[in-house]
């Protein structure tokens, strides 16, 4: 009978035990359950997106270079995440961690600037319960925000055990999975700044 801990040394480091499998596994059920959790939250968006109220509308509060900006920021940080996967690939402990960093700044603009919108819209009048509008608009938006304030805090833990272990196949996994839920946060956004910012900035 073999034994449940032996790897296969054929596959990706997070893959070489079962229990790396199950978890990515289940990490694609979590992602799952959060298509659908951002899908009710797209619906109830599209459906109040002209409930305003005589409050400020889309078109009154978009700027497009504010969320090109913030796009920008955010899918540059998806490219980053995958170069340091491609480092955790290659057993380069330096190359995942700089590129990961790297990943973090740009997460982190991305906040500071998504922040500042919020209290620009907030200080104009346009906070969350002035229009059935505005309260979907920050309820999708700012969910995503603190997806991506988790994600940040969720990568520093990671790399701090990478730094500190080098890459097993348990750190590996944490890796790996941290990688796709960025990945998953970058995709979401693809439809907020389609459905939200650029739909809103012509209707």
């Amino acid at each position: 009978m073999a034994n449940p801990s032996q790897v296969d040394t054929s596959k990706p480091l997070e893959y070489q035990s079962e229990d790396g499998k199950l978890k990515i596994l289940g990490i694609w059920a979590f992602l799952g359950a959060e298509i659908v959790l951002f899908a009710t939250l797209f619906a109830t968006y599209l459906s109040l997106h002209g409930q305003t109220a005589g409050g400020p509308t889309s078109q009154d509060l978009f700027e497009v270079k504010e969320f090109m900006i913030e796009t920008i920021l955010l899918l540059t940080s998806s490219f980053t995440c995958g170069l340091a996967v491609m480092e955790m690939r290659k057993g380069s402990k330096k190359g995942y961690l700089c590129w990961m960093l790297v990943t973090l700044l740009l997460g982190l603009g991305f906040l500071v600037m998504e922040i500042n919108e919020f209290a620009t819209y907030v200080s104009e009048g346009a906070g969350l319960s002035r229009s059935a509008f505005l309260s979907a608009f920050f309820a999708l938006v700012g969910t995503h925000g603190a997806h991506v304030t988790l994600g940040i805090g969720w990568v520093l833990l990671v790399l701090y055990q990478v730094y500190k272990q080098g890459f097993t196949p348990v750190t590996a996994r944490k890796a790996f999975i941290t990688g796709l839920y960025w990945h998953f946060l970058d995709v979401v956004w693809i439809f907020i700044f389609t459905a939200v910012y650029l739909l809103g900035m012509v209707s």
